[in-house]
């Protein structure tokens, strides 16, 4: 589950998509990344919502680019003229997120490109257990590439982090938000798929996944926690969500029969 780590070597383009202000960049690799600053919108914790978003998936043999470490040098973008680039590439010093950038891709149409039941129950699944809010018919934060299906930018996940109180009831959510998920109308194999994830998530996997937040980014995540105590709480729930998936299983299995 290692990542790699690459160096930016130039500063592309601002990718003025939401308020979090992602670039395109070039890496010491000679590749392009989809760089997620630290120093942006919800800091760390959006950068640990985009790291264990795309490990899950990974783990879960879900299409995602790859993702790297970045390492952002202090005299990077001393030369930058946009004033609040330049002030985010300032506060973003040290180690950052990137994904692999994927030349040509198209952004999901669910009215043209249709899924089939099995993968959009994986993804459908995946969210759920994940809460994340952001894939919605508005802003599907999937791409296809080569005719596959991909998934880009889990930062909305985790959202329980946002105000990291009464995580263990939040644990528990069915998350109702699933209703407005673009591929639910699809899914048609959820429960098949709530069996195989159960036994792919379990808690020496978890445990790897979460020991992959930098310090740096879990003792920003939340003042007065050292970055072992926000790796366990993180942890424990992801744990107790795998646990207790009947959860939100029923709720999807409950919004997909309104749709249909």
């Amino acid at each position: 589950m290692d990542l790699r780590i690459v160096n930016v070597t130039r500063y592309i383009t601002p990718l003025r998509e939401g308020g979090s202000l992602p670039a395109l960049a070039e890496a010491d690799d000679g590749f392009n990344y989809v760089v997620k600053f630290r120093g942006a919108g919800h800091g760390a914790k959006a950068l640990i919502s985009e790291l264990i978003g795309g490990v899950v998936a990974k783990l879960l043999h879900l299409r995602i680019p790859e993702l790297v470490f970045v390492q952002l040098d202090e005299a990077f973008g001393q030369t930058e003229g946009d004033e609040e680039i330049q002030d985010l590439l300032q506060s973003s010093r040290g180690l950052n997120l990137g994904l692999h950038f994927l030349s040509g891709a198209l952004t999901f149409d669910p009215i043209t490109t249709k899924v089939d039941g099995l993968q959009a129950s994986q993804i459908v699944w995946m969210d759920a257990f994940l809460t994340n809010v952001d894939r919605t018919v508005r802003n599907t934060n999937m791409l296809m590439w080569h005719k596959d299906l991909w998934l880009i930018d889990h930062g909305a996940t985790l959202y329980f982090h946002h105000t990291w109180t009464n995580w263990e009831k939040q644990a528990l959510s069915p998350f109702s938000l699933i209703k407005d998920h673009v591929l639910l109308p699809f899914t048609d194999k959820l429960e098949i798929v709530d069996a195989e994830f159960r036994q792919l998530l379990t808690p020496d996997v978890i445990r790897e996944v979460v020991d992959m937040i930098p310090d740096e980014w879990a003792t920003n995540a939340e003042e007065g926690l050292s970055a072992n105590d926000i790796r366990e709480v993180y942890y424990q729930f992801l744990s107790r969500r795998v646990e207790n998936s009947a959860n939100f299983l029923n709720e999807a299995l409950h919004a997909r029969k309104t749709l249909i």
